[in-house]
């Protein structure tokens, strides 16, 4: 038997060499000790005081099984968003002027936390989300990396304080970035470890104070991040933590006078209202990640089993609900016959199931709105072109009691609206293209830009994807995921057009500056 810890055993989203047999043995006991915490309640957290709120709960409801109920949470209404708005600003002082070596240091021993918990929140995230053991760990995993790399550029620029040039010689210039103040972080249900992590642990370094809100899919997860952080140290009302429905709260977070700014991953819909919005007396600043379409072009020259692996890696990983996932193939049309018989053969091979359980890849989506979608999506499929593989609900044995449908693969026309709007199910566009130019022409026409793949064996054909396909993350010959996959300090992951706001993304070099503001001091010292 391995001796392999817990604590010890890594797992990215393109693990190929771990220890599986240990790590499914400790998926297993993490799922045995969490049944005894199902069906809770937990409240919010302001200004470090557990809330509990008069009236009806949240209920935390399995996508892998409707009758399981996770646990019962807040509704928080107006009046909380204000106080957890008045929590931060009162802490916004003290955090802020705290030396920022010891804000790193509080924040890699909550990154530390997250890893000694890994097991524990990946099995609670695979029933609340609906992720495999794999993903669910890979999210968890990214979690405390993306801190540690957040730590890391604060070490390596040294606070951001930076010595610049004197003048004349009775003159000392510093340059140094400063927090904003009291930042608003809203996270999607898809990756509700590793995104809320990325976007507060950034907010938290630079010297900023937060109130977090999850997805109305995902609290349970959102509140053990929070617990990650007040547990390493971070004061109570530097953190803050509601639950809600965005339809209620929402707006009234991301808008309110006392929010210096806003951090928010989710829909292009909802993020441009976000932005339009919420600058008003001045400038706020508002870092959105917004969802993608994004395509991955195959040509002649490609190996054509590694592009079919690719593309259904990233077309069925957690259902094709990801920003990142492929959603458009362009294939030449030279190929295009045994590239889809690749596809759709390596499609069937996939193991369909409750993704709790060993070896289960693909699983249910999100809730009763995604399957609206989906069969919209299929309807329209049908109506406007040729459904070449899925497209039904799946509802054999236990796969009744969850939200179940088959991954759909399509042929459809390019000006259609199944090729330029974002589903979130797992369905796949295809489109038979007659060369390069008519390949990246159809991958650029559309509002996204996200990420992208290419498969080809051509030098010159690689060298022009990278120049012109308008995305900001982009792979080339991936089999293990051909648009999917980026970690923290090796793929910053950055949305151009309409699937960012700023042009320089998470996991990259550029973030954390993204929470200060610059100030330029000059002192005359003789």
């Amino acid at each position: 038997m391995s001796t392999v810890s817990p604590k010890d055993m890594k797992i990215t989203y393109t693990s190929s060499h771990a220890d599986l047999a240990a790590f499914h043995r400790f998926f297993d006991e993490a799922l045995e000790a969490l049944e005894g915490e199902l069906g809770k309640e937990y409240p919010i957290y302001i200004g470090g005081e557990a809330i509990v709120v008069d009236g009806p709960k949240l209920a935390d409801i399995s996508p892998v099984d409707r009758d399981k109920v996770l646990g019962h949470f807040q509704l928080a209404e107006k009046e909380h968003v204000d106080q957890a708005v008045a929590a931060a600003n009162a802490a916004k002082k003290s955090w802020a002027g705290k030396p920022w070596q010891e804000r790193v240091a509080i924040l890699r021993k909550a990154a530390e936390i997250m890893r000694d918990r890994k097991f524990h929140i990946a099995a609670l995230m695979a029933w609340e989300v609906g992720k495999n053991r794999l993903e669910a760990m890979g999210d968890i995993e990214e979690s405390a990396d993306l801190i540690d790399y957040y730590c890391d550029s604060m070490d390596e620029h040294s606070g951001y304080i930076t010595e610049m040039k004197a003048l004349t010689p009775i003159e000392r210039n510093v340059d140094v970035l400063r927090p904003y103040g009291v930042f608003a972080v809203i996270a999607p249900f898809n990756f509700p470890a590793a995104l809320m992590t990325g976007m507060s642990s950034a907010a938290l370094m630079a010297g900023n104070t937060l109130i977090m809100k999850p997805a109305q899919d995902t609290p349970w997860t959102g509140l053990e991040i929070y617990k990650a952080y007040v547990d390493a140290g971070v004061p109570g009302g530097v953190v803050n933590f509601i639950t809600g429905k965005g339809s209620v709260i929402g707006d009234h977070l991301t808008l309110h006078p006392g929010v210096d700014g806003v951090v928010f991953t989710g829909s292009k819909e909802v993020g441009m209202r976000i932005f339009h919005q919420m600058s008003t007396n001045w400038i706020k600043p508002c870092l959105l990640e917004l969802g993608g379409k994004n395509p991955t072009i195959v040509m002649p020259s490609a190996d054509l089993d590694a592009a079919a692996s690719g593309v259904m890696r990233s077309a069925w990983g957690l259902q094709n609900q990801k920003c990142s996932a492929t959603s458009r193939v362009l294939v030449h049309k030279d190929v295009a016959d045994e590239f889809l018989r690749l596809l759709i053969e390596k499609t069937e091979a996939i193991h369909i199931g409750n993704p709790v359980r060993e070896g289960v890849y693909f699983g249910p989506v999100i809730n009763a709105a995604a399957v609206k979608k989906y069969d919209k999506a299929v309807a329209a499929a049908h109506e406007l072109g040729e459904v070449l593989y899925g497209g039904g609900h799946l509802t054999e044995g236990d796969l009744a009691k969850g939200f179940y449908v088959s991954p759909c693969i399509a042929k459809v026309p390019h000006d259609s609206w199944l090729m330029k709007e974002e589903h979130f199910v797992p369905f796949l566009g295809v489109i038979l293209v007659d060369d390069l130019d008519d390949a990246l022409a159809k991958a650029n026409d559309v509002d996204y830009g996200l990420t992208a793949g290419f498969f080809s064996g051509e030098e010159a054909e690689i060298e022009r994807f990278y120049d012109e396909i308008e995305a900001g993350t982009i792979y080339v010959n991936k089999p293990s995921g051909a648009t999917t996959g980026a970690w923290p300090g090796s793929q910053p992951f950055t949305g151009w057009k309409g699937s960012g706001g700023s042009g320089k993304g998470g996991c990259g070099p550029y973030y954390v500056a993204q929470f200060m503001r610059e100030q330029s001091r000059t002192r005359i010292i003789g």
